[in-house]
């Protein structure tokens, strides 16, 4: 008998230890190298079956119509798909989201909630797509959504798309929001972006980072320069944070976080930190919680 519901679904951040742009496709695409890995801070999203055929998100999101938030397009996309294979529409879904990750701060909360959505929707609906095939369902959506996906710490190329599993390092992170929503579009098309780094291989990676366990920091985020300049308190947290270890932005911004070896290091650091920025403290995951979830869920 399929299930009718799930809830306390989290949909956790991800932070980019590093993030090049090594070039550009003719479409105006950038090519890019990061790792992804995945922290305990999450969205928590709830998921009931309807009795009609609609997709409908039960609480607002500030600044999101429902026709254009992620969860919905995803839900919507999946629903199709099941429609190809089976000949008919599976039930509809209400969805609750409670909002923790910021808008616009580079930690891919938006992607996170469609990749938990459509983890959670496959569970429901008893889709029967594999992982490989919810990540070819999620690529069109967004360029982060096949992380999460694929859930756990990962070496991305390309748009972000192709992924190889990387060993993360086993440590805790202070993140500051410092109050500004980055866009996107304004990073990428800058004329100072630097877009020809040379391009890494994991083995310089792990080498690095994770065999020494190095915590300062491997290469760098090339899109930081510009999102500081543009963004005057993503520069002031990158060097208030600096004064503790190697802080760096997260993707396109604005978050900024700096790694320790500790919780008790983490919560130091987290004392000091000025009022005027929301901050906290989150450890690294080697494996999304959705995939344990719904593997109790199958027992």
């Amino acid at each position: 008998m399929a299930p009718t519901s799930l809830h306390n679904c989290p949909a956790p951040a991800k932070l980019n230890l590093f993030l090049h742009v090594v070039g550009r496709r003719p479409d105006g695409y950038h090519l890019l190298q990061s790792v992804f890995q995945l922290i305990d801070r999450s969205d928590t999203l709830h998921f009931d079956v309807r009795s009609d055929e609609r997709i409908v998100r039960t609480t607002d999101v500030p600044g999101v119509p429902e026709e254009q938030d992620l969860i919905v397009r995803a839900l919507r996309a999946l629903q199709a798909e099941y429609q190809r294979r089976h000949g008919r529409l599976p039930p509809g879904i209400d969805v609750a989201v409670e909002k923790c990750l910021p808008m616009g701060g580079g930690l891919g909360g938006g992607s996170s909630d469609a990749a938990t959505a459509l983890m959670a929707a496959n569970h429901l609906w008893q889709a029967g797509l594999t992982d490989a095939e919810l990540i070819a369902l999620g690529l069109p959506l967004g360029a982060d959504i096949p992380f999460f996906l694929f859930g756990e710490t990962a070496f991305a190329e390309g748009v972000g798309e192709a992924l190889q599993a990387v060993p993360g390092p086993d440590c805790w992170y202070v993140v500051i929001e410092p109050g500004v929503s980055v866009p996107t579009v304004a990073i990428f098309t800058a004329p100072d972006l630097t877009r020809n780094t040379k391009a890494i291989t994991i083995s310089d990676f792990s080498r690095r980072h994770v065999e020494s366990n190095d915590l300062i920091g491997f290469g760098k985020n090339d899109l930081q320069d510009v999102a500081a300049r543009l963004f005057p308190p993503v520069a002031e947290a990158i060097e208030w944070l600096g004064g503790y270890g190697a802080a760096r932005m997260t993707g396109s911004g604005s978050c900024v976080f700096c790694a320790f070896s500790t919780e008790q290091e983490a919560e130091r650091v987290l004392k000091h930190v000025p009022a005027r920025w929301r901050a906290w403290k989150a450890k690294a995951l080697q494996r999304h919680p959705m995939k344990s979830l719904l593997q109790i869920n199958e027992l």
